[in-house]
């Protein structure tokens, strides 16, 4: 979505108000949880839905 918004994380995060190491953990899929006020930032700034950045593997 990053692409697509032609937004770069730095951006996204000063957006959002993360730093942009937590948004790297975000992004690699090493975070255990996301808060659901973030997932809304993050939705917000990207004009997109959950199911636009979010998915689900098994482990």
């Amino acid at each position: 979505m990053l692409a697509k918004r032609k937004m770069q994380s730095k951006e996204l995060a000063e957006k959002i108000g993360i730093t942009t190491a937590n948004l790297s953990i975000l992004k690699t899929g090493k975070a255990k949880g996301i808060r659901f006020d973030t997932l809304e930032a993050i939705c917000e700034a990207l004009n997109c839905q959950p199911g636009d950045i979010l998915e689900y593997t098994k482990e």
